[in-house]
Order: structure tokens, then C-alpha cells, then sequence
């Protein structure tokens, strides 16, 4: 998941609107959305081991 956060933002950088945003700013960014799927992965896996199944 993190591989494809970095492949993106070096694409992003290469060929996008990114390229045109300050550095600092896409650093920022790239920052955020790499510890939101963290968070959110981890909240699946944990969701995940909590349940019981009710069969």
C-alpha cells in the first residue's frame, strides 16, 4: 500500500498537477494520506480479528 502511495505521488510529481504545488506542500500531503491508510488498515485488521462469526 505504501509503494503505491510513493509510485503515485512520483508520478503525480512527474506528470501532474503535483508538479506545480511546492514541494513542501506535496511532502505534506503525501504525508497525510501515507498515515490515513495506515490508520485505516489498521482499523480493518483490528476489525477484522475482533469479530466472531455467528454461525
Amino acid at each position: 500500500m505504501l509503494f503505491l502511495v510513493v509510485a503515485l505521488l512520483l508520478f503525480g510529481v512527474v506528470v501532474g498537477t503535483v508538479a506545480h504545488a511546492p514541494l513542501a506542500f506535496t511532502a505534506v500531503a503525501a504525508t497525510v494520506i501515507t498515515v490515513w491508510l495506515g490508520i485505516f488498515a489498521l482499523r480493518e485488521r483490528h476489525g477484522r480479528r475482533s469479530r466472531t462469526t455467528a454461525n
